[in-house]
């Protein structure tokens, strides 16, 4: 209905009172049916502006009503001006205004909080600005005899300070900081606790941001903190800690003074007997750790820190029920859809290989190692104390050890498993850090971990799995019957324990043994295909995901030796059987894509009967997405954004199949239009959309160069404008694909260089360019330079150093053969360009371990054309400056 004239005093109508509280009642039944009715009559409602009013009038004024009513009003008021604030007319945003403002002293705590909520969301709607009595009078309420005026108007302040720091220490409205944080100093000392720690807490908000009200207090806010050091209220301590956490991050000189008693302060706060303090002052060791302070702060504390936080590393008993602790056997149990995390896809770059890394991936393992028991809270005090223990290993490594070796002897061996199981955690936390002093232990520690893998208590299990797994790498490093034999036995048998959690933990801890041992695996690859395939027939959801990603790994580190059809035999068919059952819009696709792609690019040719079906399928995601994201563009109220992982996933397994079956693919791409598809994804919005496209087209180059050809003219323009380090990976694969182009195209490769020239050089001359990145950028002018020596030789002076410095640590492989051959022959073009710089090209010569013939030839000319042409006498001066390492190797190998 319509309302009349405005009376001074909004009233409601006693009828429409009574359907609107109708309707809140109804909205806490259970039953879904009436939960969508009351939905669509709120819609209804929500044309009426003074529906508002009613909300607002249940909230501040019937007292009569039950609280939870009551509260549900004001947060369904609040969702309202969430998204329709704008269309309140200006009379009605008053009422709201003022009714909040008269009643944040309700004595109910949840209705204060209730208001506390609609305020702050009013005011974060720009209301801030236009509504300027709102801070003074929240300010000035402070000062009410009434607590729970006090209470209330502290409580909305909270908030407000939470949702809009930065505001309040702006010039848009005049600083109220400047008042505010003097004033809230003073609650430090009130008589309430809740008081007090809404004072320390409102404070704490401009920490971080450094607000300078509170840079210009900073002394007072310390001394004032230590004055609630020993505060009976728990939620106070919590509120402290954190302050001395934040404070430690952002004026640690205004801490040092102090320290030695913050440290004490600390360690006893995180043995505080609630949970929630204990945490935020564990917290405290994470930070300093990261300070160059700690070493000199913490040294004289190491004996009492250590055994507090492995202590704090126990599981409680609540932990303990939350897990399930005492459930031995749940295999049969399907799991909890909620539980599954969304699994994120690693895009593909395309790298190289360095001197000295057997094919490891120094950079890939910054996983989160903590993910010991992640179905737990996400964070607690025995996940903060096992980081806080790792950081610290790594800060003082072997003078933990004389603190921690007693601790670890107690616990370790003990009866109670909870203790044992904490101990276990420990000796993994510490793994990083202590790794090298902890080596002369590890003979005896190794098979005792092995036997805590048969643990009857699953959450030994479990545990055991990831600390074995911290020191895969030792294990490896070992003669093979050692150690390696016996872990990977259990590992193989916990990997089909009839526990959920330690399939899971034995699954990523034997992911991490293959990304260790890669080929010393080959001798054990059946007895691996037989227990993982047979895990596939038992595993729930969740684990099913893992295993994928365990058999991706095992393919990624075997390579060819998985090419063998007893291999194949048992492990592809399970892998189709779970292709086929999913469907196009199932995002197990994912884990399932990236698993084949590995086993694809490992198997080569016996991939061969398997990849027609999956090359369709691949070809059909990608260009189902397309389309999608095609109607989405065009209608985005009709159609829903496409998930682009799917495409992108799609492309990566085009790849990996590109990449395994090399010539064998061509008839594949024939019969698609595979080429049309990816001219549209590398011109995605999406940068990984485009990373993608770009490894698949080089892998395409390679693998069918007929196809990718009468293209070239449309795609290296695109490549051109994605030479831009801004997205490092893109403008990486985009480098590559153009270097394998530029070797397919040869000579016919001349009117596109000056497309893409200038930026490469830009490229490999910026300063913090990613190593990868300045590789492959050398990489490709080098290849360019071979095919069209005249086009790219006039530049040499403005790359030749960057050039060889990035290409000296790389191994001989095919693409710095191709890369060398090419500044051979632009020398060859323009010796002028290399003079300035000769003693860098020298050093990347020798950087060659053995070059083929025809290149070390190039090598000789070129060094020996040099010395004729400067003469004898030059030449012994110049070569004075090299390293006698450089002096040898051209001396030994070159005859200079």
């Amino acid at each position: 209905r319509v309302w009349g004239k405005w009376t001074r005093m909004w009233q409601p109508d006693e009828q429409g009172l009574q359907q609107v509280l109708h309707l809140l009642k109804d909205s806490q039944s259970p039953n879904t049916a009436t939960q969508r009715a009351v939905q669509e009559k709120l819609e209804q409602l929500n044309q009426f502006p003074d529906f508002n009013n009613y909300l607002i009038f249940v909230l501040t004024r019937l007292k009569t009503e039950d609280e939870p009513t009551r509260s549900l009003s004001g947060l369904i008021l609040k969702n309202n001006v969430k998204v329709h604030y704008q269309n309140f007319p200006p009379a009605v945003a008053h009422f709201i205004k003022q009714e909040c403002l008269n009643n944040i002293g309700d004595p109910s705590p949840l209705i204060r909080a209730t208001i506390g909520i609609l305020i702050t969301t009013i005011s974060t709607k720009g209301e801030l600005q236009t509504w300027p009595e709102l801070l003074p009078q929240l300010c000035n309420m402070l000062d009410s005899e009434d607590y729970n005026t006090c209470e209330g108007s502290f409580g909305a302040l909270q908030k407000i300070c939470e949702d809009s720091s930065e505001l309040l220490d702006s010039d848009a409205l005049n600083r109220p900081l400047n008042i505010m944080i003097p004033k809230f100093l003073q609650f430090f000392k009130h008589c309430s606790p809740k008081i007090r720690s809404h004072a320390v807490a409102c404070v704490n908000q401009f920490i971080i941001g450094r607000a300078q009200a509170l840079m210009d207090n900073i002394d007072t806010f310390i001394e004032s903190l230590f004055a609630l050091a020993a505060d009976e209220d728990s939620e106070v301590r919590k509120n402290v800690c954190r302050a001395l956490v934040m404070l430690l991050e952002v004026r640690v000189d205004r801490l040092i003074p102090h320290m030695r008693s913050i440290v004490e302060y600390m360690l006893q706060r995180t043995q505080d007997p609630d949970e929630n303090v204990a945490l935020e002052a564990c917290e405290f060791w994470l930070t300093l750790a990261e300070q160059p302070i700690c070493k000199d702060v913490l040294s004289g504390h190491l004996a009492q820190l250590v055994p507090v936080l492995a202590n704090g590393m126990k599981y409680s008993e609540i932990d303990i029920i939350l897990l399930k602790g005492d459930v031995e056997e749940d295999e049969a149990v399907p799991d909890n859809e909620q539980d599954i995390k969304p699994r994120f896809h690693k895009s593909r770059t395309v790298t190289l290989r360095h001197e000295g890394d057997e094919g490891e991936e120094g950079e890939e393992s910054e996983e989160d190692d903590d993910d010991d028991d992640d179905s737990l809270s996400d964070w607690n005090l025995r996940k903060c104390s096992a980081a806080a223990l790792d950081v610290l290993a790594n800060v003082f490594r072997d003078e933990l050890l004389p603190h921690l070796l007693p601790v670890l002897k107690e616990l370790l061996f003990h009866l109670d498993w909870v203790v044992k199981e904490s101990g276990i955690l420990v000796l993994g936390a510490i793994a990083e850090g202590c790794m090298q002093d902890m080596a002369p232990y590890l003979p005896e520690l190794i098979p005792h971990l092995i036997q805590c893998l048969c643990d009857k208590k699953a959450l030994v299990r479990s545990i055991a799995c990831w600390t074995l797994s911290r020191y895969a790498h030792w294990v490896v490093s070992q003669p093979p019957d050692s150690y390696l034999k016996p872990l990977m036995t259990e590992l193989l048998k916990r990997i089909l324990d009839s526990n959920k959690r330690v399939q899971e933990a034995a699954c990523s801890a034997f992911a991490t043994l293959e990304e260790e041992a890669c080929t010393e695996l080959v001798p054990y690859l059946s007895f691996i295909l037989d227990t993982l395939v047979f895990a596939f027939s038992k595993y729930q959801h969740k684990n099913l995901l893992i295993l994928y990603d365990a058999i991706g790994t095992l393919a990624d580190s075997v390579g060819h030796h998985l090419n063998q059809p007893e291999y194949i035999q048992k492990l592809m068919p399970p892998l189709i059987q779970k292709w086929n059952e999913l469907k196009d819009e199932d995002k197990d696709l994912f884990p399932l894509l990236e698993c084949l792609s590995s086993v694809a690019t490992a198997l080569q040719s016996g991939f061969l009967p398997y990849c027609e079906p999956v090359y369709q399928r691949c070809v059909t995601l990608v260009q189902k997405n397309l389309a999608q994201a095609m109607m989405y563009n065009q209608h985005p109220d009709q159609y829903e954004a496409p998930d682009k992982d799917f495409m992108i996933v799609a492309l990566d397994l085009l790849s990996g199949l590109a990449e395994g079956l090399g010539g064998h693919v061509e008839r594949l791409v024939t019969r698609s239009n595979i080429m049309t598809l990816l001219f549209q994804c590398m011109q995605d919005t999406m940068p990984e959309v485009r990373q993608s496209s770009f490894a698949l087209l080089g892998d395409l180059t390679k693998a069918c160069f007929l196809h990718v050809k009468p293209c070239i003219a449309e795609l290296m323009p695109v490549l051109g404008l994605n030479l831009n380090p801004e997205f490092i990976s893109v403008c990486n694969n985009a480098t590559w694909a153009i270097g394998e182009i530029a070797m397919q195209m040869g000579m016919e490769m001349q009117p596109f260089v000056a497309l893409v020239l200038n930026n490469l050089v830009e490229i490999i001359n910026r300063p913090n360019t990613p190593k990868t990145l300045l590789e492959n950028t050398a990489i490709t002018i080098g290849r360019l330079g071979c095919v069209c020596p005249q086009e790219v030789a006039p530049m040499l002076p403005q790359f030749i150093r960057p050039w060889c410095t990035s290409l000296r640590n790389i191994r001989d492989n095919e693409e710095k053969d191709s890369a060398f051959r090419g500044i051979c022959v632009m020398i060859g073009v323009n010796p002028g360009g290399v003079v300035q710089d000769f003693i860098f090209f020298c050093d990347a010569v020798a950087s060659w371990v053995n070059p083929n013939d025809d290149l070390r030839d190039m090598f000789y000319k070129i060094l020996h054309g040099f010395k004729d042409q400067v003469g004898e006498d030059n030449w012994q001066q110049f070569s004075e400056q090299f390293p006698p390492l450089l002096k040898e190797r051209l001396s030994a190998c070159y005859g200079v």
